[in-house]
């Protein structure tokens, strides 16, 4: 089996032809040319395929699963590929276990989940809560490291138990991505990810996928795509292709840096609530090693209140005020202005870009130094 590197900068793309692009150029079309029997035709109208969802797909398909044969379904952006599991997916009367600390849409997704009638059970992420709200679900939700707190949960253990329950299992992966972590390989049933961060890492395009190995599963899903219209656009698939090719450079990059950064905010006597899993004493540490395989460009933290925050946010230079995480420019905000996370208001999500780390650790010290003057 390749490496993540090899995997990321070839996988998806075609065989070999003289004379034309490793990468072909995005497809554009509504429609195809269509004689005969439909069911014997590979592309028949644009919101049903195009060949380069396709490209895209297959390539994803070999990041979350190198040595399976899962399949994955592209949408038109993250909050589509969670709405369609959640939604194709339960019935009315159906128990559903979500994260209460989890990407705060979640929250109007319950709410509509239990307007059709299922029952809702909504849990603190590694809690053991978690652990006992399994017992007689039909579907298990899970978000590690949770966004924004970064705690984690133990994706086999919990699968493990789900299963026994006859539940199905789906992991929002969206923030560890799939070089941090495989939750295919872990027992999951389906890998939820929003392309719009780490995948794309530009902070450009918006793009979702689910993937996993039933087809039966996946054939549902991508169902479920077709009659809301979820699809995503063929420049904007082209766009993420083309940017897997660079994952693994940003990734490792920011993974190495967020830690020097997190040690640099632990010597602020201002700095509280300091989290990232790849830190030896984070309370998620141990679990996250177990199962990550790097552990990502998220740093959260809490400042003395809202003002203190707003003041530091605001002397920053190389970090952008900018909601979202995973792209090649690093960004922070205070997340308590978006009024869905349980987060006190000096909370901060950072996310480290590719940036030099001592540039950041500088322009963090200095915005802190401003921002603790009042």
């Amino acid at each position: 089996m390749t490496g993540d590197g090899t995997r990321a900068v070839r996988a998806g793309l075609p065989a070999r032809e003289p004379y034309e692009p490793t990468l072909p150029g995005p497809v554009f079309a509504a429609h195809y040319h269509l004689p005969g029997d439909p069911a014997d035709a590979t592309y028949t109208y644009g919101r049903d395929g195009n060949p380069t969802w396709t490209a895209l797909e297959n390539a994803l398909a070999e990041l979350e699963d190198p040595a399976g044969d899962a399949s994955a379904v592209s949408f038109a952006s993250g909050m589509a590929a969670i709405s369609a599991v959640l939604l194709s997916q339960v019935r009315p009367g159906q128990v559903v276990v979500l994260p209460n600390d989890g990407y705060n849409l979640l929250t109007p997704l319950r709410e509509r989940l239990e307007g059709f009638g299922a029952r809702v059970r909504t849990v603190a992420t590694g809690s053991r809560e978690q652990a006992e709200a399994v017992r007689g679900a039909d579907l298990v939700w899970l978000e590690t490291p949770s966004n924004p707190g970064l705690d984690v949960c133990d994706i086999r253990e919990l699968a493990d138990a789900a299963h026994r329950e006859g539940a199905l299992v789906a992991v929002d992966n969206t923030l560890a991505t799939p070089l941090g972590q495989r939750p295919l390989e872990l027992g999951a049933d389906l890998s939820v990810v929003s392309g719009t961060k780490a995948l794309s890492g530009h902070g450009d395009v918006l793009l979702g996928y689910v993937a996993c190995r039933d087809r039966a599963l996946a054939d549902g899903v991508r169902h479920w795509r077709k009659i809301v219209g979820a699809i995503p656009g063929p420049m904007e698939a082209w766009l993420v292709h083309r940017s897997l090719a660079t994952l693994h450079l940003r990734v490792e990059r920011q993974a190495a840096t967020a830690p020097l950064v997190a040690e640099a905010l632990r010597r602020r006597p201002e700095v509280t609530g300091l989290r990232h899993p790849g830190l030896p004493d984070d309370p998620a540490h141990q679990v996250a090693a177990g199962q990550m395989r790097r552990f990502g460009c998220v740093v959260s933290f809490t400042l003395p209140d809202r003002e203190h925050a707003e003041r530091f946010l605001a002397a920053l230079d190389l970090v952008d005020d900018a909601t979202s995480f995973g792209g090649v420019r690093s960004t922070a905000e205070r997340r308590g202005r978006w009024g869905g996370d349980d987060v006190p208001e000096g909370f901060v999500r950072l996310s480290v870009g590719a940036e030099d780390a001592e540039d950041l650790v500088a322009d963090l010290t200095r915005a802190l130094d401003v921002a603790a003057r009042g």
